[in-house]
Parts: structure tokens; sequence; C-alpha cells
């Protein structure tokens, strides 16, 4: 990992601080994990193989992430004030997240500190072709994850203003 791999992976961390803190869906917290899916995907995604069978290991990382980014967006409590509706992560919700980060740091650790050649021997037999392959199938793990517990989160915060809305007012 490099400096620019710890900047990125700091950020997903203070992405997961604010759900925690909670605070409302607002154009905000819309708009800055849109930026920051978008810039990571533009950084690290210039090339996503496809030989071998690089396509059904990028797919597959991308899917674990979705599944994760999903749990995610579900176990995020959200309510409704006059004002909007709020978020807030909780436990399980920030467990998802974390999981996933400390999936891809480890596969990372690992690699560079003794399974190498594992990973290796894995990639030649499962013909995953290049370092590269892997490299987009945990940045597309990543994505997916970020971009699924936010369409999550926003579907179920529409549905709840939805359901407030059409609450007919009592006047006394």
């Amino acid at each position: 990992m490099n400096t620019t791999d710890y900047i990125v992976n700091g950020v997903l961390v203070l992405i997961v601080l604010r759900q925690v803190r909670g605070g409302r869906l607002d154009l905000s917290n819309l708009v800055l994990p849109v930026v920051l899916v978008g810039a990571t995907a533009a950084y690290y995604l210039r090339d996503v193989p496809t030989g071998g069978n690089d396509l059904v290991l990028e797919l597959a990382l991308a899917g674990a992430g979705t599944v994760l980014g999903v749990l995610c967006g579900i176990t995020t409590r959200l309510w409704h004030r006059a004002d909007g509706v709020y978020a807030k992560a909780g436990l399980a919700a920030a467990a998802f997240w974390v999981f996933g980060m400390a999936f891809r740091m480890g596969f990372v650790f690992a690699a560079d500190h003794g399974a190498g050649d594992a990973i290796a021997d894995f990639s030649r037999s499962h013909e995953i072709t290049s370092s590269q392959a892997w490299v987009a199938a945990f940045v597309l793990m990543a994505l997916s994850e970020a971009v699924a517990r936010l369409v999550v989160i926003r579907f179920r915060g529409y549905r709840l203003s939805s359901v407030v809305s059409a609450v007919p007012s009592v006047s006394v």
C-alpha cells in the first residue's frame, strides 16, 4: 500500500465516523460520497482486466461489496423529524463497513508479508491474469459497497418521508 491507498482508506473511515455521528440526509451527504467514489474510480480503475477469469474475480468482489453495502444500509437507523430524515449508523452498520475495509487491507498486508507466493499460485491456477485484476476487484468491492449503502439509505429515507407526508394532518 502506498500513501494514496492510506489516504483513500482514511477517507473511507471518516465516512463511517460521519455516519456513526449521524445527521440529516441532505445534499451534502449525498454529494460527498458520490464525489469520493467517482474520484476513487477515476484514480484506480484506469485498467480493468477482463482476460482469463479476471472478470469473474472482479464481479465476485463487487458482489460481496454490494452485499456489505446493503447490509450496512439496512442496519442504519433512520427517523423523521419536521426538518427532514435523519440517519445514524449503529454498531452493526459500522461493523459491516469496517469488515469490508479490513478484508481489503488484510489482503494487501498478507500479500506484502509472506502470502504473495500463495496468491500468485491461486491466480495462476484460477486464471487471474495480473495483479491489476486484484486491484480492480478490490476497488470495485469498495465502490459497490459505498454505492449500495448510499442507495439503500436514500431509498429508505425517501420511503420514510413519503409515508410521513402521506399521513393526513389532523387539525383541531
